[in-house]
């Protein structure tokens, strides 16, 4: 436990005025050097939520550092945040929408649209039990970045976010959720139905179906236009 490596459950960390999650992990590991060996693996939470070290902290915040959840790595496997805000992630968390639409929002924007793929219980005549997805995973949160500017630039939207969830889902569970910001609402509409469309077809995720009497793996429709994009 990160309790453990400090030597103690909590303490107090004095901070310059307008300073990042990433900053106040960098003086946490410079008090407490035991926990520099484990800062990569490391989450943060500000004010019981989880937060990206891109956040700026406000005097009185309380600041949790958590070893990964048992089970899993963090509420992400990998993450990619870019200086515009898109924010592009995949975890074997259950998604929370919620807080994507928090950290996806501005003052500035009119629209806010959310795509949440879920798991039906059925596929081409057949029962589905659940779903299993797996990735090249350095891959794709590359592509998924990429894809989030482009469309971004694209329809002129403020941000956009987008996270895939791996492993096993059950039926209603969200494999898949997009949020996009923008001032007005068709952009919004517009990039947020590309990114999805796209990202079936580009971002090398495959989904494992299981049904009563078997499994199969889905084999998407290979575009050859995306080699040497």
């Amino acid at each position: 436990m990160l309790k453990d490596a400090a030597g103690t459950a909590e303490d107090r960390l004095e901070l310059p005025e307008g300073a990042s999650v990433e900053a106040a992990l960098d003086a946490a590991c410079i008090r407490w050097p035991e926990l520099s060996s484990r800062r990569r693996s490391t989450v943060v939470a500000v004010n019981l939520k989880y937060a990206l070290k891109t956040d700026v902290l406000k005097e009185g915040d309380e600041v949790a550092f958590l070893p990964p959840v048992s089970g899993g790595e963090g509420p992400w496997l990998e993450a990619e945040e870019d200086p515009e805000g898109h924010f592009s992630a995949l975890t074997r968390e259950r998604i929370d929408t919620e807080w994507l639409k928090r950290r996806t929002a501005q003052p500035k924007d009119g629209a806010l649209v959310v795509f949440e793929g879920i798991v039906r219980d059925n596929s081409a005549g057949r029962r589905t039990l659940f779903l299993e997805y797996e990735c090249y995973q350095p891959m794709a949160i590359r592509v998924m970045a990429e894809l989030g500017r482009g469309i971004a630039a694209r329809h002129s939207v403020s941000r956009i976010s987008i996270v895939h969830r791996l492993g096993r889902l059950d039926i209603g569970e969200a494999s898949v959720v997009i949020v996009v910001a923008s001032p007005h609402r068709q952009a919004a509409f517009d990039a947020a139905l590309e990114a999805i469309n796209r990202l079936k077809k580009e971002v090398p995720i495959w989904k494992k179906e299981h049904f009563e009497d078997g499994a199969v793996w889905v084999e998407g429709e290979w575009d050859s236009s995306i080699a040497g994009r």
